[in-house]
């Protein structure tokens, strides 16, 4: 390489910085709210779309505009071929950036017990745990991409979680876009529950764990003061046993 790890993760950072400001003044959005047509028509805008898609997503776009405009551009089966298209190449994107400009100067800082944890995960288990990070809500695309890229997971299973991880979501984005005009009716209000269900139950889930976590934790003092304790300590029998017996001492009235 011709420059040093760091060097290579500050131009990453630069290129990041660069693109999440672009993003922010352009505001993609715009691509649903004025209609945007592409200038090609048939497969070759289906090509257009999901080049520009992959490019979008490795330079920070949100993915549900792109979505959206992809079903709301091309109906639900066609839209949901192009976006899903359009993820794995953007994805890869990512995960090329990432491991060639991150993964040198990051992989020495994996020294606490959860990184090492993930990436241990993602290094031997790289299919499986994509494709869960694929499917489970509320992980950011971007953050899945250049977090993998620090593992050692190849790219074969990385490329093929994400295109069989990203379809139910991506599916159900294209069809609202698809339905967009009409928001009453099943299809858009099936798409929009598929949408908003999961993450809400993944939300809960999540609070119940926390709350279970907090009350299963049991104080010192009180489990010192607790009835009905155990004493352990030297007890006088016969020489032979062992002089030390743990016996339950039960409270007086």
């Amino acid at each position: 390489m011709l420059f040093s790890p760091w060097s290579r993760l500050s131009l990453l950072a630069v290129l990041l910085a660069a693109a999440a400001t672009t993003v922010a003044l352009h505001e993609p959005q715009r691509l649903l709210a004025q209609g945007w047509r592409p200038p090609l028509t048939g497969a070759d805008a289906l090509a257009l779309f999901a080049l520009a898609y992959g490019v979008g997503t490795a330079a920070l776009v949100p993915r549900p505009v792109l979505n959206l405009a992809s079903g709301a551009l091309f109906g639900a089966a066609l839209g949901t071929a192009a976006a899903v298209a359009g993820t794995v190449l953007g994805a890869g994107l990512a995960f090329g950036l990432g491991r060639l400009l991150g993964q040198d100067a990051l992989r020495p800082l994996l020294r606490g017990r959860w990184l090492a944890a993930g990436d241990r995960q993602l290094s031997r288990r790289g299919f499986r745990s994509m494709l869960l990070l694929r499917v489970l809500p509320g992980i950011p695309f971007v953050v899945s991409n250049y977090g993998a890229s620090v593992s050692r997971m190849r790219w074969p299973a990385f490329l093929s979680a994400t295109a069989l991880g990203c379809v139910p979501n991506t599916a159900a984005y294209a069809v609202a876009g698809s339905r967009a005009a009409d928001p009453t009716s099943p299809a858009f209000l099936a798409a929009s529950a598929f949408i908003a269900v999961p993450g809400l139950a993944a939300a809960a889930v999540a609070w119940r764990r926390r709350a279970r976590l907090r009350g299963s934790e049991v104080p010192a003092e009180a489990a010192e003061g607790a009835p009905g304790r155990t004493v352990t300590g030297p007890v006088r029998t016969n020489p032979r046993r062992s002089p030390a017996v743990s016996l339950p001492v039960p409270d007086r009235p």
